[in-house]
């Protein structure tokens, strides 16, 4: 039976982000790598993308962690810089999209913060997915299975029913567990050929 929905990752497949954050920090008196090293570390990231605080609370606790481990720099302006992207959208990911079954459910399946639905508004995604599972909303994030249980929910299918696409392996390992149909993403021409194989592009050929 041909796939009912596919839920895809946001970063890292469909968004993409500047390599690194050298730039930013070292205008506000910064150490290289210390913004990201900071704010995705778990002690940090783990209350925002699980909902327990919001993104704006995030990026304040990160910004003063930051200025009081490095009081002569300007912290709090580094991290407002490094907030203002929003990352761009890899035009090759959504034309395979754009070459999937029209029925088939396109689910949103993010570990992502309380700013999601802004991001994915201004990037012009809004109306491309019937559906979003983001972690902040779940409470529980990707690997573990609490996260996929309600990212099926979102979906409203049965894991024999998904996909699942990832650029993360271990993610990709955790819903090849439960029973979803998983896919470690490295390009789009191996992306394509999964889809194609399960039977979600149109006409199901490259």
């Amino acid at each position: 039976m041909p796939p009912i929905a596919l839920l895809l990752d946001f970063d890292g497949v469909l968004r993409r982000w500047e390599a690194d954050d050298a730039a930013i920090e070292s205008r506000y008196g910064l150490p290289v790598g210390s913004i990201r090293r900071t704010a995705f570390s778990p002690e940090f990231l783990l209350p925002a993308i699980t909902g327990q605080i919001s993104d704006g609370m995030w990026r304040d606790r990160v910004a003063d962690e930051l200025q009081q481990q490095h009081s002569s720099s300007s912290a709090r302006e580094a991290v407002a810089k490094w907030s203002a992207p929003i990352g761009q959208v890899d035009s090759e990911v959504l034309g395979v999209l754009a070459r999937c079954r029209s029925d088939l459910r396109l689910v949103l399946s993010t570990n992502a913060t309380s700013r999601l639905a802004e991001d994915t508004q201004s990037l012009g995604l809004a109306d491309r997915f019937h559906a979003v599972a983001n972690s902040s909303e779940i409470g529980a994030v990707k690997p573990s299975a609490a996260y996929f249980k309600g990212a099926l929910v979102q979906a409203n299918v049965r894991a024999s029913e998904a996909l699942f696409v990832d650029d993360s392996l271990a993610n990709v390992e955790a819903a090849a567990a439960l029973g979803i149909r998983s896919h470690h993403f490295t390009g789009c021409v191996a992306f394509s050929v999964f889809l194609n194989e399960a039977g979600a592009l149109v006409g199901n050929a490259l």
